[in-house]
């Protein structure tokens, strides 16, 4: 796990499906993952990565958008964020795994990042709070990326 520990020496947060979405197909987590991806490491499971590809031509139809642009601009993100491997995370999976179980138990990839770098998660989905995991929303996040904390 020395990606993990790495990473946990720097300034991450992890980045849950939901943001990734935000990051497409709005422009403030946009605008807020380019300001400050210079200073801030961001990080994201594997299993997010492909719940926003799964998800990404659902939500293009409903807007009627055009999914290749979408796709493109998820692209264009993954340059600024991380892709961590699930499989880097076998260490600390069974205890994520039991903080998220009664909750979302799809999640537990995120908490265990989460865990294994000490980042805080960036999300919108509340059944990451009381994982014992510190979380920010869009709205306060930028408190946590200016450093502020």
């Amino acid at each position: 796990m020395a990606q993990e520990e790495e990473i946990a020496a720097t300034r991450a947060i992890v980045l849950d499906a939901n943001i990734l979405l935000r990051g497409v197909l709005g422009s403030r987590v946009r605008g807020l993952i380019e300001q400050y991806s210079e200073r801030i490491i961001f990080l994201t499971p594997r299993s997010c990565v492909d719940d926003v590809h799964e998800y990404l031509p659902i939500l293009c139809a409903q807007r009627k958008w055009e999914p290749t642009s979408a796709l493109q601009v998820l692209d264009a993100l993954l340059t600024t964020v991380q892709v961590v491997e699930i499989g880097s995370l076998a260490d600390v999976e069974h205890e994520a795994r039991h903080r998220i179980e009664l909750r979302d138990p799809d999640d537990w990839p995120v908490v265990a990042l989460a865990m294994a770098t000490s980042a805080p998660i960036w999300t919108e989905d509340t059944d990451f709070f009381g994982t014992g995991v510190a979380t920010w929303t869009t709205q306060t996040v930028e408190i946590y990326l200016a450093g502020n904390t």
